[in-house]
């Protein structure tokens, strides 16, 4: 009898363990920096499982297995850009995933109509063409006038489409409940006062306000364009914590203690986006646009869009000189307008603050892909660790997205969005360009040759 039960097991573990491989692939030997912010871990095994992280151990894999040798390479979480603009995302997505950014985030823009934001959403979803998962604003909340309409001129400016004008306080509950029933992450909320001089209005408080009471009875964040203290303060006045612009703010956190303990306790998340800075003096720099991934990748187009005229090299002189007025910098240089900026991110990001990588691509010399690369040796530059800025552009932007479950580290149970360096991004940031591999969905990705 005890020998007929023993055939049976043997029959059943037979039928249900199938000789051929349990998983889509495992990269093996690799070290793994999971996004997190945790120590790197080395000698590690991710198995890839439809399209998830299926399994993470350091045993011996199977030789049924399909095997991907990650030996002296480095797989991270893929990169978030989430503050990125594209008129032409056909053209655009695949640079971003030619440098490894799986994910996106557009806070409105010119070309931004609901269809617009559907197409873009559709060919994010798939993973056969290259292209970055989309998140989105609703279109900007702006007054009539202002920036960036005024400031970047463009005939796709469409009251109603590409934009709403707040004229009066009386609109704005339809209008939220409107933007409301779309795949949106929330409002695009402008308030600033354009970028430079001669300044425009601000939005008034009570329309702010007006907004953000609205937003919270739809169920639906605010996201915040905000380019100084002023801002700051109105934004924080109002209950919103959602900030998608660093630039321009300098905080000082001995005499402005109540409103830096109003920033810690009200869950902020903020958006860097350094390299609005440093696109506005590429025209002093030409030498910029001669390196190599820059120019494989982009047109020349792209590259010297009027980068050496006597205009744009005046105009990155004068945008220099307000560092040197408003800063008390003498002689400006990259290095001297990141430093105090980076110092006080660092300062917001080891306090708790969910400090959060964007670049504003789509501006240009802000190139798609490449300009996150530069957004995080400009942090570099101003002395954050190299595991604190990847963390940036991976959990913490995840969760300011809403989707830290799914995405932005490589756990088991997450989708296998990741990128494969040959080089350790830990010993230089900039080896975070060193891509092997670029995976979506646990499919790798064709980059651009």
């Amino acid at each position: 009898m005890k020998y007929i039960y023993l055939l049976i097991f043997i029959y059943i573990v037979g039928c249900t363990e199938s000789p051929s491989k349990k998983y889509d692939f495992v990269i093996s030997n690799v070290h793994l920096i999971d996004g997190t912010g945790n120590a790197l871990k080395s000698n590690v095994n991710v198995y890839i499982k439809d399209g998830r992280i299926a399994l993470m151990d350091k045993t011996e894999v199977s030789k049924k297995e399909t095997i991907i040798d990650g030996t002296d390479k480095y797989l991270m979480p893929g990169l978030f850009d989430c503050h990125a603009h594209t008129g032409t995302f056909q053209i655009d997505f695949p640079k971003f995933i030619h440098f490894g950014v799986t994910s996106i985030f557009v806070p409105g823009g010119s070309t931004c109509t609901n269809e617009y934001y559907k197409e873009m959403r559709e060919i994010g979803k798939q993973d056969s063409i290259p292209a970055p998962r989309v998140f989105h604003t609703s279109q900007h909340f702006i007054m009539e006038g202002s920036h960036p309409v005024r400031t970047y001129a463009s005939s796709n400016w469409e009251d109603g489409k590409t934009v709403f004008y707040l004229n009066d306080t009386l609109q704005i509950e339809s209008l939220v409940k409107e933007v409301s029933q779309y795949d949106i992450q929330g409002i695009k909320l402008t308030i600033e006062d354009g970028p430079m001089p001669p300044p425009i209005p601000r939005m008034p408080q009570e329309f702010i306000n007006k907004v953000v009471k609205e937003a919270e009875k739809n169920n639906t964040k605010v996201f915040v364009h905000i380019s100084d203290n002023i801002e700051l303060r109105m934004a924080l006045e109002a209950g919103i914590n959602n900030f998608i612009h660093f630039t321009g703010v300098n905080l000082d956190f001995q005499n402005d203690r109540e409103m830096i303990e109003d920033i810690y306790q009200s869950d902020v998340s903020w958006v860097t986006t350094l390299m609005i800075d440093k696109s506005f003096i590429y025209p002093l720099h030409p030498e910029w646009v001669s390196q190599t991934e820059i120019i494989n990748i982009y047109s020349a187009e792209e590259r010297f869009s009027n980068l050496t005229s006597e205009s744009e090299i005046e105009k990155a002189k004068k945008y220099l000189s307000f560092f040197e007025t408003d800063y008390g910098l003498k002689d400006p240089t990259l290095e001297s307008i990141m430093s105090f900026q980076v110092e006080d991110i660092k300062t917001l990001f080891e306090n708790g603050v969910n400090m959060v990588l964007g670049t504003d691509a789509g501006n240009t010399y802000n190139f798609h892909g490449h300009s996150l690369h530069e957004e995080m040796q400009l942090l570099e530059l101003g002395g954050m660790k190299p595991m604190d800025i990847i963390k940036m552009g991976t959990y913490n932007a995840a969760k300011m997205m809403d989707t830290l479950d799914e995405l932005g580290t490589i756990e088991q149970g997450k989708i296998a969005d990741m990128v494969l360096l040959d080089k350790n991004p830990l010993e230089s940031i900039k080896n975070t360009l060193s891509i092997n591999t670029v995976f979506k969905n646990g499919i790798i990705q064709q980059r651009i040759e």
